[in-house]
């Protein structure tokens, strides 16, 4: 039976066995240092020539980066390693010898790297993040399924958008015309109506010529819709998730965060409360900075850095100007001009990583809405529905996965965070 890397600490002083690939290696003499890798973990196995037999060290000897094998040996604790741990190899069986591996253990380029972007997910580095990934999207899924909400999927072929079709790629759905999914937020309105508090989780696809480092073209979304809550509840949600995930990640995922050099320190600031200012209150910030900003426009990303600088965890933005969101948004009754919402931005320069609102429930509004936006009745019939049969105060947000993943990890660029990033000049592989 196999043991995995990532169980070894429990098998110290133990004869185990592992199926791994060699990442690297190193000879010392009589002495050969094999770093391997099994998914779950790396480690240095040690083989010494007197220990093992000769067929053994010679199979050792030919090994090639990214073959695949079969170790056993002894575990033991060694404080000098990076794991903690060591194996004292006594055999060795050789399931392929790799062929000549592309990516060497050197410096490589970026398009060389996305080129081969299949074979680099497996460096220490990749490894790393993907498994932050995964953790942060666990911890995600346990805190709201913890707060009672439903899981619920939402389609990827829609006949209309959430927001205007304008950036959203086209299909034909047989003799109709369809759009793969910026958001299945207006679904999952329909949804909180039947469950109260669901969530949604999965790819959304925006067509935007961006090659900024912020920006892909397929990324992935959290998205809560809650009925009978306010847009200041809404807010507490938001942060107490946020908080949640990055405690978990700091709890589960160190050796991860130290394999990227991540500086933490950033990170165990990230407690509820978070700060809030209203949009008026950021543009003065950043007039007062001395970035020229006029009251109606929306933050760019140089804004949002600026803004940021004066917190030292994630702040939101709240009160945005109706014009410059989008039509389902409530408007502040006591000020019609700003809307119920907020951006949260996070620190370090990453932007934003989750935008929400509370929702428009009255129907005369939103059929006012309808016409300014001019969309189409047939397309939108059902949405306005919910609001005919048992309307109610309701919010709900979405949190960008990719995003939020590069903040974490303290990543330059957003390509990184998702196994295989669809860019504007990248489909392959």
């Amino acid at each position: 039976m196999l043991t995995t890397i990532g169980d070894i600490s429990a098998r110290v002083g133990e004869n185990v066995r592992l199926g791994v690939w060699l990442y690297n290696k190193r000879s010392s003499g009589k002495i050969q240092f094999l770093q391997l890798r099994d998914g779950t973990g790396f480690i240095q196995g040690v083989l010494v020539k007197k220990n093992v037999t000769p067929e053994v060290w010679e199979s050792a000897s030919g090994l090639t980066q990214e073959s695949s094998l079969y170790v056993e040996g002894r575990v033991r604790a060694d404080e000098r390693s990076p794991s903690g741990y060591e194996l004292d190899v006594t055999s060795i069986e050789v399931i392929q010898l790799a062929e000549e591996y592309p990516i060497s253990l050197k410096e490589h380029g970026v398009e060389f790297l996305m080129d081969h972007r299949h074979l680099w997910i497996r460096s220490p580095r990749q490894h790393a993040i993907l498994r932050i990934r995964g953790e942060i999207t666990k911890a995600i899924q346990n805190w709201l399924d913890e707060q009672n909400f439903t899981l619920v999927d939402p389609p990827v072929l829609t006949p209309s958008s959430c927001e205007g079709t304008t950036n959203l790629f086209h299909t034909k759905y047989f003799d109709e015309d369809a759009y793969l999914t910026q958001s299945g937020q207006l679904y999952m309105e329909a949804a909180a109506m039947a469950l109260g508090r669901v969530y949604s989780f999965g790819p959304t696809f925006r067509a935007e010529k961006s090659k900024t480092r912020r920006h892909l073209i397929e990324f992935w979304m959290i998205e809560p819709e809650m009925a009978f809550v306010d847009h200041e509840e809404s807010l507490r949600i938001q942060e107490n998730m946020l908080s949640h995930v990055v405690q978990h990640v700091l709890e589960h995922c160190q050796a991860e965060l130290k394999t990227l050099n991540r500086d933490i320190s950033y990170l165990q600031n990230v407690k509820a409360p978070f700060p809030r200012i209203t949009y008026d209150e950021a543009v003065d910030l950043l007039n007062r900075e001395g970035m020229e900003f006029t009251w109606g426009e929306d933050f760019g990303a140089p804004h949002e850095t600026k803004i940021a600088e004066s917190f030292d965890r994630p702040v939101f933005i709240t009160h945005y100007p109706a014009d410059i969101k989008a039509f389902y948004m409530k408007p502040d009754p006591k000020r019609p001009e700003v809307v119920l919402c907020a951006d949260l931005i996070a620190p370090e320069g990453y932007g934003e990583i989750i935008g929400g609102s509370q929702r428009i429930d009255d129907p005369n509004l939103l059929e006012e809405r309808f016409q300014q936006h001019q969309l189409s009745q047939e397309a939108y019939g059902w949405y306005m529905d919910l609001r005919k049969y048992g309307t109610v105060p309701h919010s709900g947000f979405g949190l960008g996965l990719e995003r939020t993943v590069s903040w974490i990890c303290g990543l330059d660029h957003v390509r990184e965070t998702i196994p295989f990033p669809r860019m504007l000049n990248r489909l392959y592989p």
